[in-house]
């Protein structure tokens, strides 16, 4: 089959899902294309090596790669956001009528919404099957991170959605809770397929677990948390936590950065048993990952939360470590539900500190079998083997 993937954004940015999608695809037999913009997630500036042309052609490994011009932005300003957004659609949608070739299937990456009108325009004139993958649920994130408050134009937007989604032959979801949103909205069931995020490999550790700690300087019974620290992470959860765990042998561990990182810090003062580790390279995160005890993840109570599933407790999974969720909904019942760790209540203290205390009363051999079926459960299920082969039966299904 031919098969044209758009989307906003594409490696070398941050790209869990294009590009090692469209490998894939390729490996399997099928002529694979990527439309797509200049670099410039998340910072907004276009990367090194690039810059903003009427319009430029590169092969990565095999694959084509066709990028057209774009309002380069990832600012909080509304308007420069907006016109982020609708310079891609009406360049993918114009550029690729003349710059791919015909496609029997088309897959658009959402979010934006605007991708997915850009990816309609094509399938109308390319006469194509079209099949969007939903990793935020518009509007819903929009207005839960405060990018987006008023009520009408959330309003505006969700029909913008529904209406696009009448347009498209399979819309694929990260999680059960998405269909089950969708479908109470109005989408056919049958419509809509669940296939689960996998994770990108993180580089292998050739020194071993105690080896990794005296590197990173890990000391006692470590709890990790990697990854963006903003406001949906609600991470003053686990300072709270912190101070009323100061006289237990652990340690909380804190990697990445984001908009509350500084706050944070300032909150742990005096502490302990928080340490920070700052902004690591990605082959840098496996050192952390493997040197640790436990996984944290964590996200504010909020509806929207409990139908979605973060994409690090993929990552996290597949380093067969146990992993304390702080999440409801499916992300809970993954983690529970194979026993591959430990659930508390989101922005609850309390319930923090009794699942720490819970899984440091583990013996190594406890905690070693919820890390490994986290892993089998992983390499059996979110694998990016086991996901793509899902997306060709979804894309095949057309023939």
């Amino acid at each position: 089959m031919r098969i044209l993937l758009v989307s906003q954004w594409c490696y070398p940015e941050p790209d869990l899902k294009v590009l090692p999608l469209a490998e894939q695809m390729s490996e399997l037999g099928h002529q694979v294309e990527i439309l797509t913009g200049f670099p410039n997630y998340p910072g907004g500036v276009v990367y090194d090596g690039y810059k903003i042309k009427f319009y430029q052609k590169e092969v990565i490994g095999n694959i084509t790669v066709h990028r057209v011009p774009l309002y380069p932005s990832h600012s909080k300003n509304k308007f420069e956001r907006i016109a982020n957004y609708l310079s891609f659609l009406m360049c993918s949608a114009i550029w690729g009528l003349f710059v791919t070739k015909k496609a029997d299937v088309i897959y658009a990456y959402h979010p934006p919404i605007t991708t997915v009108y850009s990816a309609i325009f094509l399938k109308i004139f390319k006469r194509a099957k079209l099949v969007i993958d939903i990793q935020d649920m518009w509007p819903d994130t929009l207005k839960t991170t405060g990018m987006i408050s008023n009520d009408k134009i959330i309003n505006i937007i969700g029909k913008g959605c529904l209406l696009a989604y009448k347009f498209v032959d399979k819309i694929v979801v990260l999680s059960h809770g998405f269909k089950k949103v969708l479908a109470g909205r109005g989408v056919p069931e049958e419509k809509i397929e669940v296939i689960h995020n996998w994770s990108l490999d993180i580089n292998d550790q050739v020194d071993t677990k105690e080896v990794l700690r005296q590197k990173v300087g890990f000391t006692k019974f470590t709890i990790l948390f990697a990854g963006n620290m903003g406001p949906a992470q609600s991470l003053e959860t686990i300072i709270d936590a912190a101070k009323e765990l100061q006289d237990e042998n652990i340690e909380f561990a804190f990697v990445g950065s984001g908009l509350s990182k500084e706050q944070l810090e300032k909150s742990a003062q005096g502490l302990n048993n928080v340490k920070f580790y700052g902004r690591v390279s990605k082959e840098e995160v496996g050192k952390y990952l493997d040197a640790s005890d436990a996984l944290l993840v964590h996200l504010k109570r909020d509806e929207l939360f409990e139908v979605t599933i973060p994409s690090k407790i993929q990552a996290y999974l597949k380093c067969g470590k146990p992993i304390l969720v702080g999440v409801l909904g499916d992300a809970k019942n993954m983690i529970e539900g194979n026993g591959a760790g430990i659930s508390f209540l989101p922005e609850d203290a309390q319930s923090l500190k009794s699942a720490v205390k819970k899984m440091i009363s583990l013996n190594s051999s406890e905690l070693e079998s919820m890390g490994e079926k986290g892993k089998r459960f992983y390499n059996e299920n979110l694998s990016l083997e086991v996901g793509s082969k899902k997306f060709d039966s979804v894309f095949s299904s057309f023939q």
